[in-house]
Protein backbone atom coordinates (compact mmCIF):
# COMPACT_ATOMS: atom_id res chain seq x y z
CA UNK A 1 0.00 0.00 0.00
CA UNK A 2 1.36 3.15 -1.29
CA UNK A 3 2.82 5.66 1.84
CA UNK A 4 1.45 9.27 1.47
CA UNK A 5 4.55 11.35 0.45
CA UNK A 6 2.99 14.69 0.59
CA UNK A 7 5.56 15.89 2.65
CA UNK A 8 8.58 14.75 0.21
CA UNK A 9 9.02 16.14 -3.59
CA UNK A 10 8.90 13.06 -4.92
CA UNK A 11 6.07 10.31 -5.13
CA UNK A 12 6.68 6.56 -4.29
CA UNK A 13 6.68 4.07 -6.92
CA UNK A 14 3.29 2.86 -6.47
CA UNK A 15 1.97 6.27 -6.53
CA UNK A 16 3.54 7.18 -10.08
CA UNK A 17 1.80 3.52 -11.11
CA UNK A 18 -1.39 4.41 -10.00
CA UNK A 19 -1.44 8.07 -11.96
CA UNK A 20 0.14 5.98 -14.86
CA UNK A 21 -2.75 3.93 -14.75
CA UNK A 22 -5.66 6.35 -13.68
CA UNK A 23 -4.25 9.07 -16.59
CA UNK A 24 -4.48 6.23 -19.14
CA UNK A 25 -8.33 5.35 -18.04
CA UNK A 26 -9.04 9.36 -18.09
CA UNK A 27 -7.93 9.83 -21.25
CA UNK A 28 -8.79 6.53 -23.05
CA UNK A 29 -12.76 6.56 -21.30
CA UNK A 30 -13.11 10.45 -22.89
CA UNK A 31 -11.94 9.87 -26.17
CA UNK A 32 -14.42 7.17 -26.13
CA UNK A 33 -17.25 8.99 -24.96
CA UNK A 34 -16.79 12.18 -27.24
CA UNK A 35 -16.21 10.16 -30.01
CA UNK A 36 -20.14 9.85 -31.28
CA UNK A 37 -20.53 13.90 -31.89
CA UNK A 38 -19.68 14.27 -35.42
CA UNK A 39 -20.47 11.46 -37.34
CA UNK A 40 -23.10 8.75 -35.02
CA UNK A 41 -26.33 11.13 -35.06
CA UNK A 42 -26.29 11.25 -38.83
CA UNK A 43 -25.04 7.56 -39.51
CA UNK A 44 -28.24 7.09 -36.95
CA UNK A 45 -30.78 8.98 -39.21
CA UNK A 46 -29.58 6.69 -42.07
CA UNK A 47 -30.90 3.42 -40.02
CA UNK A 48 -34.65 5.38 -39.69
CA UNK A 49 -33.74 6.30 -36.00
CA UNK A 50 -35.62 10.26 -35.28
CA UNK A 51 -34.02 12.83 -33.21
CA UNK A 52 -35.56 12.21 -30.17
CA UNK A 53 -34.58 8.73 -29.90
CA UNK A 54 -30.95 9.54 -30.73
CA UNK A 55 -30.62 12.24 -28.00
CA UNK A 56 -31.80 9.22 -25.83
CA UNK A 57 -29.11 6.51 -26.59
CA UNK A 58 -26.98 9.32 -25.85
CA UNK A 59 -29.18 9.94 -22.14
CA UNK A 60 -29.23 6.04 -21.92
CA UNK A 61 -25.33 6.59 -21.02
CA UNK A 62 -25.73 8.81 -18.00
CA UNK A 63 -28.83 7.24 -16.54
CA UNK A 64 -27.23 3.76 -16.16
CA UNK A 65 -23.76 5.00 -15.44
CA UNK A 66 -25.62 6.91 -12.63
CA UNK A 67 -27.17 3.75 -11.39
CA UNK A 68 -24.02 1.70 -11.79
CA UNK A 69 -21.55 3.98 -9.60
CA UNK A 70 -24.23 3.50 -6.98
CA UNK A 71 -24.12 0.26 -6.83
CA UNK A 72 -20.75 -0.16 -7.44
CA UNK A 73 -19.41 2.45 -5.25
CA UNK A 74 -21.57 0.70 -1.93
CA UNK A 75 -19.76 -2.64 -2.87
CA UNK A 76 -16.20 -1.30 -3.78
CA UNK A 77 -14.55 -3.55 -1.21
CA UNK A 78 -16.31 -5.97 -1.41
CA UNK A 79 -15.87 -6.49 -5.31
CA UNK A 80 -12.22 -4.67 -5.08
CA UNK A 81 -10.67 -1.69 -6.36
CA UNK A 82 -8.79 -3.11 -8.85
CA UNK A 83 -10.80 -5.65 -10.56
CA UNK A 84 -12.90 -3.07 -10.86
CA UNK A 85 -11.14 -0.95 -12.13
CA UNK A 86 -9.45 -2.95 -14.54
CA UNK A 87 -13.09 -5.32 -15.72
CA UNK A 88 -14.61 -1.75 -16.96
CA UNK A 89 -11.60 -1.19 -18.84
CA UNK A 90 -12.53 -4.15 -20.44
CA UNK A 91 -16.00 -4.10 -20.88
CA UNK A 92 -15.72 -0.30 -22.15
CA UNK A 93 -13.33 -1.82 -24.99
CA UNK A 94 -15.08 -4.96 -25.61
CA UNK A 95 -18.52 -2.48 -25.79
CA UNK A 96 -16.91 0.33 -28.33
CA UNK A 97 -15.79 -2.31 -30.90
CA UNK A 98 -19.17 -3.46 -30.53
CA UNK A 99 -20.57 -0.08 -31.21
CA UNK A 100 -18.63 -0.02 -34.64
CA UNK A 101 -19.93 -2.76 -35.56
CA UNK A 102 -24.26 -2.19 -35.43
CA UNK A 103 -23.90 -0.69 -39.27
CA UNK A 104 -24.21 -3.70 -39.87
CA UNK A 105 -27.67 -4.33 -38.20
CA UNK A 106 -30.47 -4.12 -39.85
CA UNK A 107 -32.15 -0.87 -40.15
CA UNK A 108 -35.39 0.21 -38.14
CA UNK A 109 -36.40 -0.84 -34.70
CA UNK A 110 -33.58 -3.82 -34.04
CA UNK A 111 -30.65 -1.13 -34.88
CA UNK A 112 -32.19 1.14 -32.18
CA UNK A 113 -32.45 -1.60 -29.77
CA UNK A 114 -29.14 -2.45 -30.03
CA UNK A 115 -27.79 0.95 -29.94
CA UNK A 116 -29.38 1.26 -26.43
CA UNK A 117 -28.15 -2.29 -25.44
CA UNK A 118 -24.37 -1.58 -25.97
CA UNK A 119 -24.61 2.01 -24.88
CA UNK A 120 -25.81 0.74 -21.77
CA UNK A 121 -23.71 -1.94 -21.36
CA UNK A 122 -20.27 0.52 -21.97
CA UNK A 123 -21.90 3.01 -19.43
CA UNK A 124 -21.64 0.08 -16.94
CA UNK A 125 -18.01 -0.74 -17.82
CA UNK A 126 -17.55 3.08 -17.40
CA UNK A 127 -19.52 3.81 -14.25
CA UNK A 128 -16.95 0.77 -12.89
CA UNK A 129 -13.98 1.47 -13.88
CA UNK A 130 -14.20 5.65 -12.90
CA UNK A 131 -15.93 4.58 -9.41
CA UNK A 132 -12.96 2.41 -8.65
CA UNK A 133 -10.84 5.23 -9.87
CA UNK A 134 -11.54 8.07 -7.75
CA UNK A 135 -11.27 5.48 -4.59
CA UNK A 136 -8.13 4.51 -5.96
CA UNK A 137 -6.98 7.56 -6.18
CA UNK A 138 -7.93 8.82 -3.00
CA UNK A 139 -6.52 6.50 -1.27
CA UNK A 140 -2.95 6.76 -2.76
CA UNK A 141 -2.85 10.33 -2.29
CA UNK A 142 -4.68 10.70 1.24
CA UNK A 143 -3.40 14.06 1.84
CA UNK A 144 -2.76 15.33 -1.96
CA UNK A 145 -6.17 14.21 -3.69
CA UNK A 146 -7.13 17.56 -5.07
CA UNK A 147 -3.75 17.81 -6.75
CA UNK A 148 -3.71 14.72 -7.95
CA UNK A 149 -7.36 14.55 -9.19
CA UNK A 150 -6.33 18.52 -10.57
CA UNK A 151 -3.38 17.21 -12.62
CA UNK A 152 -5.63 13.88 -14.19
CA UNK A 153 -8.24 16.52 -15.42
CA UNK A 154 -5.32 17.64 -18.38
CA UNK A 155 -5.84 13.94 -19.59
CA UNK A 156 -9.51 14.42 -19.35
CA UNK A 157 -9.74 17.56 -21.15
CA UNK A 158 -7.37 15.93 -24.04
CA UNK A 159 -9.48 12.39 -24.21
CA UNK A 160 -12.32 15.16 -24.98
CA UNK A 161 -10.93 17.86 -27.35
CA UNK A 162 -9.18 14.76 -29.05
CA UNK A 163 -12.15 12.61 -29.58
CA UNK A 164 -14.11 14.83 -32.28
CA UNK A 165 -11.46 15.21 -34.30
CA UNK A 166 -9.65 11.65 -34.48
CA UNK A 167 -13.35 10.38 -34.36
CA UNK A 168 -14.00 12.80 -37.91
CA UNK A 169 -11.01 12.45 -39.61
CA UNK A 170 -10.76 8.47 -39.30
CA UNK A 171 -14.63 8.23 -40.16
CA UNK A 172 -13.72 10.03 -43.18
CA UNK A 173 -11.01 8.35 -43.87
CA UNK A 174 -12.04 4.59 -43.39
CA UNK A 175 -16.08 4.48 -42.75
CA UNK A 176 -18.21 4.23 -39.43
CA UNK A 177 -16.24 0.84 -38.33
CA UNK A 178 -12.74 2.10 -38.10
CA UNK A 179 -12.77 5.02 -34.84
CA UNK A 180 -14.69 2.77 -32.69
CA UNK A 181 -12.43 -0.47 -33.30
CA UNK A 182 -9.26 1.60 -32.82
CA UNK A 183 -10.52 2.93 -29.86
CA UNK A 184 -11.85 -0.06 -28.56
CA UNK A 185 -8.29 -2.06 -29.00
CA UNK A 186 -6.48 0.95 -27.32
CA UNK A 187 -8.49 0.38 -24.37
CA UNK A 188 -8.19 -3.08 -24.61
CA UNK A 189 -4.29 -3.37 -24.58
CA UNK A 190 -4.54 -0.99 -21.74
CA UNK A 191 -6.38 -3.23 -19.65
CA UNK A 192 -3.70 -6.02 -19.30
CA UNK A 193 -1.01 -3.26 -18.38
CA UNK A 194 -3.30 -1.75 -15.59
CA UNK A 195 -4.08 -4.89 -14.27
CA UNK A 196 0.09 -5.03 -14.49
CA UNK A 197 1.16 -1.89 -12.77
CA UNK A 198 -1.85 -0.70 -9.98
CA UNK A 199 -1.14 -1.38 -6.88
CA UNK A 200 -3.95 -3.48 -4.95
CA UNK A 201 -5.74 -1.67 -1.96
CA UNK A 202 -7.43 -4.48 0.07
CA UNK A 203 -10.26 -3.04 3.10
CA UNK A 204 -12.71 -4.41 5.32
CA UNK A 205 -16.13 -3.48 4.40
CA UNK A 206 -18.38 -0.57 6.78
CA UNK A 207 -21.64 -0.44 8.31
CA UNK A 208 -22.32 3.44 6.56
CA UNK A 209 -24.60 3.77 3.36
CA UNK A 210 -25.09 6.07 1.18
CA UNK A 211 -28.29 7.35 2.99
CA UNK A 212 -26.28 8.53 6.09
CA UNK A 213 -23.70 9.60 3.78
CA UNK A 214 -26.30 11.86 2.07
CA UNK A 215 -28.42 12.93 4.97
CA UNK A 216 -25.29 15.40 6.21
CA UNK A 217 -26.30 18.68 4.57
CA UNK A 218 -22.63 19.42 3.47
CA UNK A 219 -22.73 16.56 1.32
CA UNK A 220 -25.70 17.39 -0.55
CA UNK A 221 -24.71 20.34 -1.17
CA UNK A 222 -21.64 19.24 -2.48
CA UNK A 223 -24.02 16.77 -4.46
CA UNK A 224 -26.32 19.58 -5.42
CA UNK A 225 -22.40 21.50 -6.88
CA UNK A 226 -21.62 18.32 -9.04
CA UNK A 227 -24.75 18.42 -10.87
CA UNK A 228 -25.27 21.77 -11.60
CA UNK A 229 -21.44 21.83 -13.08
CA UNK A 230 -22.67 18.54 -15.02
CA UNK A 231 -25.92 19.88 -15.93
CA UNK A 232 -24.03 23.44 -17.17
CA UNK A 233 -21.80 21.50 -19.14
CA UNK A 234 -24.11 18.90 -20.73
CA UNK A 235 -26.10 21.40 -21.28
CA UNK A 236 -23.28 22.87 -24.78
CA UNK A 237 -23.35 19.85 -26.25
CA UNK A 238 -26.77 19.79 -28.00
CA UNK A 239 -27.05 23.34 -28.19
CA UNK A 240 -23.63 25.64 -28.74
CA UNK A 241 -22.69 24.40 -31.50
CA UNK A 242 -26.10 25.11 -33.53
CA UNK A 243 -25.84 29.38 -31.50
CA UNK A 244 -21.96 29.07 -33.21
CA UNK A 245 -23.42 28.39 -36.85
CA UNK A 246 -26.45 30.29 -36.78
CA UNK A 247 -25.09 33.40 -35.68
CA UNK A 248 -21.26 33.98 -36.64
CA UNK A 249 -21.78 32.08 -39.76
CA UNK A 250 -18.96 29.62 -38.72
CA UNK A 251 -18.38 26.30 -40.29
CA UNK A 252 -18.25 23.02 -39.37
CA UNK A 253 -14.26 22.63 -38.57
CA UNK A 254 -14.17 26.32 -36.51
CA UNK A 255 -16.90 24.84 -34.33
CA UNK A 256 -14.44 22.38 -32.36
CA UNK A 257 -12.14 25.44 -31.99
CA UNK A 258 -14.93 27.02 -30.26
CA UNK A 259 -15.28 24.43 -28.47
CA UNK A 260 -11.16 23.77 -27.49
CA UNK A 261 -11.43 27.51 -25.60
CA UNK A 262 -13.33 25.69 -22.45
CA UNK A 263 -12.22 22.21 -22.67
CA UNK A 264 -8.07 23.44 -22.67
CA UNK A 265 -8.79 26.58 -19.78
CA UNK A 266 -10.34 23.98 -17.50
CA UNK A 267 -7.67 21.59 -17.80
CA UNK A 268 -4.70 23.63 -17.84
CA UNK A 269 -5.87 25.46 -14.97
CA UNK A 270 -6.84 22.38 -12.94
CA UNK A 271 -3.29 21.32 -11.52
CA UNK A 272 -3.29 24.16 -10.16
CA UNK A 273 -6.08 24.75 -8.53
CA UNK A 274 -5.86 21.30 -6.93
CA UNK A 275 -2.34 22.22 -5.46
CA UNK A 276 -3.54 25.48 -4.10
CA UNK A 277 -7.10 23.13 -2.39
CA UNK A 278 -4.56 20.77 -0.56
CA UNK A 279 -1.84 23.11 0.34
CA UNK A 280 -4.32 25.61 1.64
CA UNK A 281 -7.80 23.99 2.39
CA UNK A 282 -9.01 26.74 4.20
CA UNK A 283 -9.66 28.23 0.70
CA UNK A 284 -11.78 25.48 -0.71
CA UNK A 285 -14.82 27.52 0.61
CA UNK A 286 -13.50 30.46 -1.23
CA UNK A 287 -12.72 28.53 -4.29
CA UNK A 288 -16.40 26.61 -4.55
CA UNK A 289 -18.11 29.86 -3.99
CA UNK A 290 -16.74 31.95 -6.42
CA UNK A 291 -16.10 29.40 -9.30
CA UNK A 292 -19.98 28.93 -8.86
CA UNK A 293 -20.95 32.54 -9.34
CA UNK A 294 -18.50 32.95 -12.06
CA UNK A 295 -19.81 29.90 -13.87
CA UNK A 296 -23.17 31.19 -13.69
CA UNK A 297 -22.08 34.86 -14.88
CA UNK A 298 -20.37 33.02 -17.51
CA UNK A 299 -23.81 31.45 -18.52
CA UNK A 300 -25.61 34.75 -18.00
CA UNK A 301 -23.34 36.11 -20.90
CA UNK A 302 -22.78 33.58 -23.47
CA UNK A 303 -25.87 34.77 -25.19
CA UNK A 304 -26.13 36.69 -23.12
CA UNK A 305 -29.18 37.45 -22.21
CA UNK A 306 -31.51 39.39 -23.61
CA UNK A 307 -31.97 41.59 -20.51
CA UNK A 308 -28.44 43.11 -20.79
CA UNK A 309 -29.21 44.41 -23.98
CA UNK A 310 -26.02 43.40 -25.38
CA UNK A 311 -25.36 42.10 -29.04
CA UNK A 312 -23.76 38.85 -29.05
CA UNK A 313 -19.74 38.76 -30.73
CA UNK A 314 -18.01 35.73 -31.20
CA UNK A 315 -14.49 37.70 -29.48
CA UNK A 316 -17.35 37.71 -26.23
CA UNK A 317 -18.48 34.06 -26.59
CA UNK A 318 -14.76 32.82 -26.96
CA UNK A 319 -14.20 34.90 -24.14
CA UNK A 320 -16.98 33.64 -21.73
CA UNK A 321 -16.22 30.27 -22.81
CA UNK A 322 -12.36 30.28 -21.91
CA UNK A 323 -13.86 31.88 -18.35
CA UNK A 324 -16.23 29.33 -17.76
CA UNK A 325 -13.52 26.43 -18.17
CA UNK A 326 -11.96 28.52 -15.37
CA UNK A 327 -14.67 28.64 -12.90
CA UNK A 328 -15.42 25.86 -13.39
CA UNK A 329 -12.35 24.05 -12.36
CA UNK A 330 -12.11 26.50 -9.10
CA UNK A 331 -15.76 24.87 -8.20
CA UNK A 332 -15.78 21.55 -9.43
CA UNK A 333 -12.02 20.53 -7.97
CA UNK A 334 -12.57 21.20 -4.18
CA UNK A 335 -15.63 19.31 -4.28
CA UNK A 336 -13.93 16.02 -3.57
CA UNK A 337 -11.75 16.77 -1.01
CA UNK A 338 -14.58 18.58 0.82
CA UNK A 339 -16.59 15.48 0.64
CA UNK A 340 -14.01 13.26 2.15
CA UNK A 341 -13.38 15.82 4.87
CA UNK A 342 -17.13 16.19 5.78
CA UNK A 343 -17.02 12.39 5.79
CA UNK A 344 -14.36 11.33 8.27
CA UNK A 345 -15.35 14.90 10.75
CA UNK A 346 -18.94 13.07 11.30
CA UNK A 347 -17.54 9.36 12.04
CA UNK A 348 -17.38 7.68 8.61
CA UNK A 349 -14.05 5.21 8.50
CA UNK A 350 -10.91 6.42 7.09
CA UNK A 351 -11.06 3.36 4.74
CA UNK A 352 -11.65 2.28 1.11
CA UNK A 353 -15.13 1.39 1.78
CA UNK A 354 -15.53 5.01 2.73
CA UNK A 355 -13.98 5.98 -0.67
CA UNK A 356 -16.17 3.84 -2.33
CA UNK A 357 -19.43 5.30 -1.58
CA UNK A 358 -17.97 9.48 -2.08
CA UNK A 359 -16.79 7.71 -5.59
CA UNK A 360 -20.08 6.43 -6.28
CA UNK A 361 -21.80 9.59 -5.36
CA UNK A 362 -19.99 11.90 -6.68
CA UNK A 363 -19.60 9.58 -10.29
CA UNK A 364 -23.59 9.53 -9.45
CA UNK A 365 -24.38 12.86 -9.15
CA UNK A 366 -22.15 14.11 -12.25
CA UNK A 367 -24.06 11.39 -14.57
CA UNK A 368 -26.76 12.78 -13.63
CA UNK A 369 -26.90 16.04 -14.72
CA UNK A 370 -25.00 14.54 -17.77
CA UNK A 371 -28.31 13.22 -18.72
CA UNK A 372 -30.69 16.83 -16.99
CA UNK A 373 -28.36 18.94 -18.76
CA UNK A 374 -29.02 18.03 -22.56
CA UNK A 375 -32.27 16.74 -22.24
CA UNK A 376 -33.60 20.52 -20.16
CA UNK A 377 -31.20 22.40 -22.35
CA UNK A 378 -32.44 21.02 -26.06
CA UNK A 379 -36.14 21.91 -25.07
CA UNK A 380 -34.96 25.33 -23.48
CA UNK A 381 -33.19 25.81 -26.59
CA UNK A 382 -36.26 24.89 -28.92
CA UNK A 383 -38.73 26.69 -27.07
CA UNK A 384 -36.70 30.25 -25.94
CA UNK A 385 -33.50 30.18 -27.96
CA UNK A 386 -29.71 30.48 -26.78
CA UNK A 387 -29.86 33.18 -24.95
CA UNK A 388 -32.55 32.74 -22.66
CA UNK A 389 -31.77 28.89 -22.47
CA UNK A 390 -28.28 29.43 -21.73
CA UNK A 391 -29.59 32.38 -18.83
CA UNK A 392 -31.63 30.16 -17.36
CA UNK A 393 -29.00 27.12 -17.01
CA UNK A 394 -27.21 29.43 -15.51
CA UNK A 395 -29.59 29.63 -11.99
CA UNK A 396 -28.63 26.52 -11.08
CA UNK A 397 -24.94 27.35 -9.92
CA UNK A 398 -25.98 30.87 -9.21
CA UNK A 399 -28.76 28.98 -6.70
CA UNK A 400 -25.97 26.36 -5.68
CA UNK A 401 -23.57 29.61 -5.14
CA UNK A 402 -25.66 31.08 -2.58
CA UNK A 403 -26.57 27.89 -0.64
CA UNK A 404 -22.84 27.03 -0.50
CA UNK A 405 -22.29 30.31 1.00
CA UNK A 406 -24.97 29.99 3.29
CA UNK A 407 -23.87 26.76 4.64
CA UNK A 408 -20.20 28.33 5.44
CA UNK A 409 -21.56 31.04 6.76
CA UNK A 410 -23.60 28.69 9.31
CA UNK A 411 -20.49 26.09 9.58
CA UNK A 412 -18.65 29.02 10.74
CA UNK A 413 -20.91 30.59 13.17
CA UNK A 414 -21.45 27.04 14.47
CA UNK A 415 -17.78 26.51 15.25
CA UNK A 416 -17.71 29.97 16.68
CA UNK A 417 -19.91 28.88 18.88
CA UNK A 418 -18.56 25.51 19.96
CA UNK A 419 -15.19 26.91 20.95
CA UNK A 420 -16.99 29.71 23.11
CA UNK A 421 -18.97 27.04 25.00
CA UNK A 422 -16.03 24.53 24.96
CA UNK A 423 -13.70 27.36 27.04
CA UNK A 424 -16.52 28.04 28.91
CA UNK A 425 -16.60 24.93 30.50
CA UNK A 426 -13.18 24.52 30.90
CA UNK A 427 -12.79 28.02 33.17
CA UNK A 428 -16.06 26.47 34.89
CA UNK A 429 -13.85 23.51 35.71
CA UNK A 430 -11.18 25.54 36.96
CA UNK A 431 -12.72 28.00 39.08
CA UNK A 432 -13.34 25.49 42.04
CA UNK A 433 -9.61 24.04 41.77
CA UNK A 434 -8.77 27.74 42.84
CA UNK A 435 -11.04 28.34 45.12
CA UNK A 436 -9.61 25.13 46.55
CA UNK A 437 -6.19 26.78 46.98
Amino acid sequence: MPDDTSNNSRFSRSQIFTMMSTASLNFSSMICYSILGPFFPQEAVKKGVSNTVIGLIFGCFALCNFVTSLVLGKYLVQIGAKFMLVSGMFISGCTTILFGLLDEVADGTLFTVMCFLVRSVDAIGFGAAMTASFSILAKAFPNNIATAMGSLEIFTGLGLVLGPPVGGILYQSFGYKIPFIALGCLILLLVPLNYIILPSYDSVPSADSFLSLFLLPKIWLMCFTIFSLSACLGFLDPTMSLFVIEKFNLQVGYVGLVFLGLALSYSLSSPLLGMISDRLPGLRKWLLILGLLGTAACFFMLGPAPIFHIESKLWLFCFVLVLNGLCIGLSGIPVYPEMLSCAYENGFEDGLSTLGLISGLFSAMWSMGSFVGPTLGGFLNEKFLFPSAAAFQGFFPLLCGVLVSIFYIWEFHKKRRNRFVAAKSTDEEREPLLRDH
